[in-house]
């Protein structure tokens, strides 16, 4: 029997969802501070020049894109690159959910999706009370040698 199953998972269910919060409440406050870098592509080029101002890295995928070997082979490189300068890093799945959070569209006006794959939080001088939890958990799921933890945006 393991401890899950002796104390039961609704603490584990209940933080989850207070990081779920935390982290959408993030990423509003950041946004409306002008302090988000959405896409692969975007991010990756704000990490080559001014790595020093990302905080947080969110990876965002849903079960079709685990088979994009491509966008794998892009996330591998920005988690290992995060994880060398010591940037905080989860992966998300939800994408409609995260659509939804940041006020966007599914689809732009010539009908390709908007790239919500990665977002960068930056400008460490705009600190956010939800920083610190989102940064708390990723510091503990760390001392779990679960060094890119996961959460789930749930439909409301």
């Amino acid at each position: 029997m393991t401890l899950e199953e002796l104390v039961g998972c609704n603490s584990t269910d209940r933080e989850m969802e207070t990081v779920s919060e935390a982290l959408e409440e993030l990423l509003v406050a950041a946004q409306r501070q002008n302090c988000l870098t959405v896409g692969v592509y975007e991010s990756a080029q704000l990490m080559n020049v001014d790595p020093d101002s990302v905080v947080l890295c969110v990876l965002a995928t849903d079960e079709e894109d685990e088979s994009d070997v491509a966008l794998q082979i892009h996330f591998t490189l920005i988690q290992a690159f995060c994880c060398d300068i010591d940037i905080n890093i989860v992966r998300v799945s939800g994408m409609r959910r995260l659509a939804q959070v940041l006020g966007e569209p599914l689809t732009t006006d010539a009908n390709e999706p908007r790239d919500l794959h990665c977002i960068l939080v930056t400008n460490p001088q705009a600190e956010h009370r939800k920083l610190n939890e989102v940064g708390s958990y990723c510091k503990e799921s760390r001392c779990r040698n679960q060094w890119v933890p996961s959460i789930a945006l749930q439909e409301r």
